[in-house]
């Protein structure tokens, strides 16, 4: 009869504590909540981005969309192709391409501008004109690039790490943006100093972009090296334009007082055409001969088309913001993520095999 006593209580032991030993082992709704859609592993195997039933990205942080994209940049010196990781690329790009030491937010504007120069190039399925397996060179006729190896030489090593950090964060803090219009991919044109305005699109190429519109950038104008003055005999410039020199020279100017033609002897010339003949820093020149030779005096420096880089600087030492600079140069854009584009699940995204 004694042993009645003992079952009871030990069923009582068991009713009162196994529940707690279950908690204790195993944790509340707390530490393992119901939907765990967030702890779904990142996909790291080479993918066609698509969508699913919702109409959403199945992925959903905009790193994991662009962590896998690979840019195969067609080196110009060894004539190879280097596979590199997008973000590795765009420090790369934006190191070779804008000083250090400029502002961080004149740092991102460039960056964004990098990214949405790369990720429609990425996204053209025509590559007739790149090297065979190439996205890109690295040449500046597109977007200059180095490597790490590349840019510990530039800097000496002694203000690598310290301009890295700051490239970088450039490039993570403004992860997956790019500039569009009309819901496209626009071309982001930057350059380092204006003539005091930038120029239209069509004034130097021959597509009018209703984004790439001339605006005042007065902060260029008190830029280091703003003039240059560089001196040619006859026969350089005979040699590099194929024409005969004489004194019979009429020029014709854009509306932000660069040059749009130069007529040479019945020769014409665009004003595109004798800054790269000559190797001019910009089109806005002018010329002064003085016996057998010729003195070409420019302002700024580069096409002027787009973002002037010293004027972006100088707006974030202002205390305007890469959006507000982007908006100022680039007009009637949006800045927005890479994954609300209507063409970015077109794009494969690659591992760096």
């Amino acid at each position: 009869m004694k042993s009645i006593p003992v079952i009871i209580i030990t069923f009582l032991i068991l009713v009162l504590c196994v529940p707690s030993l279950i908690v204790i082992a195993f944790g509340t709704d707390e530490t393992y909540p119901q939907n765990k859609t967030s702890e779904l592993p990142k996909s790291t195997s080479p993918t066609i981005l698509s969508q699913n039933n919702t109409g959403e990205n199945p992925i959903n942080d905009t790193k994991s969309n662009t962590e896998n994209i690979t840019v195969s940049v067609f080196r110009m010196n060894n004539k190879e192709i280097e596979n590199v990781n997008l973000d590795e690329y765009l420090i790369g790009v934006l190191a070779s391409e804008m000083p250090a030491n400029y502002e961080l937010d004149a740092l991102k504007a460039q960056a964004i501008s990098a990214r949405t120069y790369i990720m429609k190039f990425l996204m053209n399925e025509n590559k007739s004109d790149m090297p065979q397996g190439a996205d890109i060179t690295d040449s500046t006729l597109q977007q200059v690039y180095k490597n790490q190896d590349e840019l510990k030489e530039m800097w000496k090593n002694d203000n690598y790490e310290k301009n890295i950090k700051k490239i970088t964060q450039a490039v993570k803090e403004t992860q997956g943006l790019v500039m569009t219009y009309n819901d496209k991919l626009i071309d982001a044109s930057f350059f380092a100093i204006s003539n005091g305005y930038t120029e239209n699109s069509e004034d130097y190429w021959t597509a009018s972009l209703p984004y790439l519109r001339s605006v005042p950038s007065p902060w260029d104008t008190a830029a280091p090296d703003f003039i240059k003055t560089k001196t040619f005999s006859f026969n350089e410039v005979e040699s590099s334009l194929g024409v005969k020199m004489s004194n019979e020279i009429n020029v014709e100017r854009t509306s932000s007082d660069r040059v749009s033609t130069i007529n040479i002897s019945g020769k014409k010339l665009t004003g595109a055409e004798f800054r790269n003949a000559l190797g001019l820093r910009s089109t806005d020149f002018s010329l002064k001969i003085k016996g057998n030779e010729i003195q070409v005096t420019t302002k700024g420096y580069g096409h002027g088309v787009g973002m002037s880089q010293y004027g972006a600087n100088s707006m974030a030492t202002e205390g305007k913001n890469f959006k507000e600079i982007l908006g100022y140069y680039f007009k009637g854009i949006k800045v927005e993520d890479i994954k609300s584009n209507q063409d970015y699940n077109k794009l494969v995204v690659r591992n760096g095999d």
